[in-house]
């Protein structure tokens, strides 16, 4: 290639520094997200740590012995998102979630999706949530299925979009008697603690106006959850190690709900500009001494 003048040759660097510096960025961007997923050594162990299962810590800082991989596939649920290795989970959260697909099978209900539970280890994720660290937290999307899910169905799931939550309703075309039932049947499981859900879903339950709806006690409004519920189970009986959470406020909770609907539909208030401060430095939590040999075991 010939340049005839200055202005081609500096139109040529130009494109070639475009270049260099978009290369430059991949690079940069991949190195730091291989960097973090080294940084989390819970992330990096890809089996359980063989022991007798042992729940240790509390539900948003602690780890797991000898965790059990829940089947892809099994008598009325389906796993989404296998590629993320969160399928893993105490042997009651398996037990548990084996029987109440099968339950729900049996009244009727399609395939389940098993969302996040745990990873081999437990341990906290890069990216995602703060508990699940124990094995015994598990989402469960309010999506059903009549089919098996293709691969890439399996890998990238479309969620239903069940919650408005600036206008606090519920699409109750998507809604229906089966995710009431979803919801109830979990609740009234003895070894569930409590079922987080979005507000919004819990107003609903509540104003079914139901006869008996003790169960509406453990099913707790939390920040998201617009198209999953998430189960955490009690601390299973001999696991010393294992932290619970404080018990729940006696009665079904549809009293407390006035609150969440003014936080999630008030307009939103214009941010004034402060000064900058320096950010303070937020310690990491530091986890059971015990979990320590049981991320470095190879």
């Amino acid at each position: 290639m010939i340049l005839n003048d200055d202005s081609e040759v500096i139109m040529l660097a130009s494109k070639l520094w475009g270049i260099l510096r978009r290369t430059l960025a991949i690079v940069g961007l991949n190195l730091l997200v291989s960097s973090a997923a080294i940084a989390n050594l819970w992330e990096a162990a890809d089996t359980p740590y063989v022991s007798q299962a042992s729940a240790i810590g509390s539900y948003a800082n602690g780890c797991l012995k000898g965790a059990e991989a829940l089947p892809l596939n099994g008598n009325g649920y389906q796993v989404i998102r296998p590629q993320r290795q969160r399928y893993y989970g105490h042997p009651e959260l398996i037990e548990f979630i084996e029987q109440y697909s099968t339950s729900l099978n049996r009244l009727g209900s399609d395939d389940i999706l098993i969302a996040d539970m745990s990873m081999p280890r437990g341990g906290n994720f890069t990216q995602g949530h703060t508990s699940h660290q124990i094995g015994l937290d598990v989402d469960i999307w309010l999506k059903l299925t009549a089919e098996p899910l293709l691969d890439s169905e399996r890998e990238q799931p479309t969620p239903l979009k069940l919650v408005n939550q600036k206008q606090f309703k519920l699409d109750t075309q998507l809604w229906s008697n089966t995710q009431t039932q979803m919801v109830k049947l979990a609740a009234q499981d003895a070894r569930v603690a409590r079922i987080f859900v979005s507000p919004v879903i819990k107003q609903h339950l509540c104003d079914l106006g139901l006869d008996d709806d003790a169960w509406l006690e453990k099913v707790r409004p939390w920040w998201g959850h617009t198209y999953h519920m998430h189960v955490r189970l009690r601390c299973p009986k001999g696991d010393e190690f294992c932290r619970e959470q404080a018990k729940i406020p006696k009665g079904n909770g549809c009293s407390e709900l006035s609150w969440w609907r003014q936080r999630l539909t008030q307009a939103k208030v214009a941010k004034v500009e402060k000064p900058k401060v320096k950010p303070k430095q937020v310690k990491a939590k530091r986890k059971p001494k015990l979990c320590e040999a049981v991320v470095a075991a190879k």
